[in-house]
């Protein structure tokens, strides 16, 4: 039997618009609340250490709605304390740097794998479900593996940029890397996630895959809402991850 496919919103720019006037308005939990309503499976918020978008009271209060919170951190000691002391329901490892714009690749676990691993360590026994964000490469995943993650999120950013431009040859390998990391990933027992730059055309191609579990989107589906309101975006989305999902069936 098939299984189905998660979808996780993230809801840090609708934090973004609020601050760049200030005030309280809008209100990312009430987003969050809406994403649940219409299929979201769980709520991702990104918690930067400039807190450029979401805040400390937003992780308090999106910790209080009926869906899993999965928590996007720096592994730095100020976000390892602060996630044991919230325990959200998962955690996702990121890279972080102040310059960027939003997360741009994956992380270094080869070479940053000794500092990584003692922030694995404590959210494993806080009982936190810890996420890595990771490049689709088989080194990569089976440190990631040795590190003791339970879970790997792929970087689908570079598949999804090709795709856009229209770079055909250029997708469809980035596509194959992404569908060999699952496989090994699976084979690894790490549970396979996937987000960045993800829209429906590819969210419905991607969830074909079946040993991809979740997917985590946002941007769009903040972007989408602006025209046809929120609600509807993450009810397409669900849609279209649906659909594909079950070509995979149909196909078995």
């Amino acid at each position: 039997m098939t299984r189905p496919i998660r979808l996780g919103v993230n809801i840090d720019h609708v934090a973004t618009i609020r601050n760049a006037r200030g005030g309280s308005l809008p209100d990312p939990v009430r987003a969050a609340a809406l994403a649940i309503q219409a299929g979201a499976d769980s709520i991702t918020a990104h918690l930067r250490e400039d807190r450029r978008h979401i805040r400390d009271d937003d992780i308090e209060r999106l910790r209080a709605l009926s869906a899993p919170l999965n928590l996007e951190m720096a592994a730095t000691p100020e976000m390892v304390a602060l996630a044991v002391r919230l325990k959200p329901h998962a955690c996702c490892l990121v890279p972080e740097r102040r310059e960027e714009r939003t997360t741009e690749g994956g992380l270094d676990v080869i070479g940053q794998r000794n500092s990584l691993a003692p922030a694995i360590a404590a959210l494993n026994k806080a009982g936190i479900r810890v996420s890595l964000f990771v490049e689709p490469s088989p080194d990569v995943l089976r440190v990631s593996s040795e590190l003791g993650a339970p879970v790997v999120e792929l970087h689908t950013g570079t598949w999804c940029e090709a795709v856009v431009a229209g770079h055909t040859a250029q997708a469809a390998a980035e596509f194959e890397r992404i569908k060999s990391a699952s496989l090994l990933g699976a084979e690894l027992s790490l549970e396979i996630h996937a987000g960045h730059g993800l829209d429906y055309a590819t969210a419905e191609t991607i969830s074909e895959l079946p040993d991809i579990a979740e997917l985590n989107i946002g941007h769009y589906l903040i972007g989408e809402g602006i025209f046809v309101g929120l609600g509807n975006s993450i009810a397409r989305m669900r849609s279209a991850m649906n659909a594909g999902r079950a070509r995979l069936g149909s196909a078995a």
